[in-house]
């Protein structure tokens, strides 16, 4: 009965974690990547509005809003930034 509560609560633990894995961005030589003043520009020109940019891993991500004013949490290749993962609410 113990080891099947603590499995449980385990479990539970980590279902947020697990609902929101990283992307899997591909891995650039770092002088390739865009910089992230010109990357964070390009966006916004898209209409982005970013709360929040930074480096995660291999991608670029952003907190803020689309175009549509939609809250997003998107990451990006930090090359050609081609978005790999986004989450639109």
């Amino acid at each position: 009965m113990k080891n099947t509560l603590i499995a449980v609560l385990a479990t539970a633990a980590l279902a947020p974690t697990l609902a929101m894995a990283k992307a899997d961005c591909p891995a650039h030589p770092k002088a390739e990547w865009l910089k992230e003043s010109e990357a964070r520009a390009k966006l916004e020109a898209q209409g982005y509005k970013i709360r929040k940019f930074k480096v995660d891993g291999q991608c670029y991500e952003i907190y803020g809003f689309n175009k549509e004013g939609k809250k997003v949490e998107i990451y990006f290749d930090t090359k050609t930034l081609d978005i790999v993962k986004a989450e639109i609410e």
